[in-house]
């Protein structure tokens, strides 16, 4: 029969595993959450991924995106001192606040008006393994479909690769930084920006599920840039990245990535698509 001293010394030790869980639960919340990102500083990004990059945000801190529960985001540098303001309904007007953080391929500001309709216009992405066409939301987002409508026509993401693989456990696929080498060797992976940042849209309850597409940005709000995310399994994140459109053909091809692996595991379950993804051409149809 257990002692009084026992008892108390059980009692104990299943208060010290009920805490040790909890900080361990805590843990892989926080790090899950911080998973999407793009970058700009150096790539180990949003699981390994914190180094200081562009989610959802890969790298050092980069842009959020993600990958296993312990995966991190990588972080940009310092955001803009004057963060960029929401879309103004009653003017139809957007704010871009210039950025020089990361590594810069700039080709302008997008315009400033911006309508929300047509309320869904059509992405087209033409890459090496077929087209991935994505319904974007544009009368929830405007001002990042105006962003990428804008990137669009001046062939910014025209040879770009695809530089970040998430697994079944983080499933999604980053995109959209035109210096990433995308061959599981190159740390600035994931810094790559336009040279400008918005507000992040649409995020009232935002969620990440199969088939979604979302823009990457740092922990900071306000640095949504190029990058993106394609969601090919459901993400547990919070709503801070914002949902920019619906997949509506190429998933398949996502799948066949993700069965693929990755090249070299960045630390977090994530890395270089083996698969290579290479964005060829992008349109956006549908006339305001």
């Amino acid at each position: 029969m257990a002692t009084g001293k026992d008892r108390q010394k059980q009692l104990a030790r299943e208060h010290h595993e009920r805490q040790l869980q909890r900080r361990i639960e805590r843990e892989q919340r926080t790090k899950r959450n911080a998973i999407i990102g793009s970058s700009v500083g150096v790539v180990v990004v949003v699981g390994g991924i914190v180094a200081a990059v562009t989610l959802l945000n890969g790298g050092d801190t980069k842009t959020q995106a993600a990958a296993t529960p312990s995966a991190s985001a990588p972080e940009t540098s310092a955001p803009p001192s004057t963060g960029p303001k929401p879309y103004n309904a009653a003017t139809g007007t957007c704010d871009y606040v210039k950025d020089t953080n990361g590594k810069v391929k700039s080709v302008g500001l997008p315009p400033t008006k911006a309508t929300a309709t047509p309320a869904t216009k059509t992405m087209t992405f033409k890459t090496n393994q077929g087209d991935i066409v994505v319904e974007l939301n544009n009368a929830k987002a405007p001002c990042t479909v105006n962003s990428l409508e804008f990137l669009a026509k001046k062939k910014y993401y025209d040879g770009s690769k695809c530089h970040r693989l998430g697994s079944d456990k983080f499933p999604m696929l980053q995109c959209g930084d035109p210096t990433a080498k995308a061959d599981g060797k190159n740390k600035n992976d994931g810094t790559g920006t336009p040279g400008y940042v918005m507000a992040e849209e649409n995020l009232t309850g935002a969620t990440y599920k199969r088939g979604t597409m979302a823009m990457a940005k740092t922990q900071a709000p306000g640095t949504t840039g190029s990058q993106f995310f394609l969601v090919y399994g459901d993400l547990s994140l919070s709503p801070d990245y914002t949902p920019v459109g619906t997949i509506t053909k190429g998933l398949d091809i996502l799948d066949k990535v993700n069965k693929a692996g990755v090249m070299a595991d960045m630390g977090d379950g994530t890395g270089a698509p083996k698969q290579t993804v290479e964005i060829k051409d992008v349109t956006i149809s549908g006339k305001s």
